[in-house]
């Protein structure tokens, strides 16, 4: 019986994640899914990591917790009452006295 051999990688060699001005790190596609289980501890402890897909398109994973910072559903007031009572303007003087002049003479 003949010995069945192991399919030859076909795969482009992939070097390691390029580094991001950002802190993160840069994955080619099949790379990122291969390793997403890195990726997504990456994203976690060292910052975002991009993902990008023939090297043009690409897409950034990010922790939930900088995620929250970065759209502030951590920082969402529980109401509209609770939006103003948290403005940096409260305790603020504004005068809303409204001009009342009939405007300007225009010529037709």
């Amino acid at each position: 019986m003949a010995k069945i051999g192991k399919k030859p990688n076909r795969r482009v060699a992939v070097g390691p994640p390029r580094k991001l001005t950002a802190g993160g790190d840069s994955w080619q596609l099949q790379t990122a899914k291969s390793k997403f289980s890195e990726v997504f501890q990456r994203a976690r402890t060292q910052g975002p990591q991009r993902v990008t897909r023939q090297g043009k398109e690409s897409v950034v994973i990010i922790s939930g917790e900088r995620y929250d910072e970065l759209v502030g559903t951590s920082h969402q007031p529980e109401s509209l009452v609770e939006f103003f009572r948290q403005s940096p303007l409260v305790g603020l003087e504004l005068d809303f006295e409204r001009d009342r002049s009939p405007g300007r003479d225009i010529e037709l």
